[in-house]
């Protein structure tokens, strides 16, 4: 079974406001113990590189944990990124948030680790 959808995320900043719209098709949205996500990813002003390099490694380790990344997109001025994340079941979205790598990877980061709220989200 095929889905299709619309997403629209709508941003705003002290001195900008940007609408972002994405299309998404899942083949696989039949699966009831599949875990959706959305992460609005914002990069620390001075470290928006080292920002943008955190992101690249722990999106890597999505898939050890039945993880993967169905969409990833940025910003224009690249301080503000948007992740549409599939895990398999639960167990596998729980098991990322308490890996030892993106932990560590976390941690060396400190105080520039880009800030990230997570929606858990489904096909309307």
């Amino acid at each position: 079974m095929t889905t299709t959808g619309n997403a629209s995320v709508r941003a705003s900043g002290a001195d900008d406001e940007a609408e972002l719209s994405v299309r998404v098709t899942d083949a696989d949205s039949d699966s009831a113990a599949a875990v959706r996500l959305v992460a609005l990813v914002r990069m620390a002003d001075a470290a928006i590189e080292a920002g943008q390099r955190y992101e690249d490694q722990v999106l890597a380790l999505l898939p050890r944990h039945g993880g993967r990344v169905e969409r990833r997109l940025r910003t224009d001025d690249a301080g503000t990124e948007v992740h549409v994340i599939r895990f398999d079941d639960r167990a596998g979205y729980e098991g990322f948030l308490v890996d030892p790598q993106r932990v560590a990877l976390r941690a060396e980061l400190g105080d520039a680790a880009p800030h990230t709220q997570v929606l858990e989200v489904h096909e309307v």
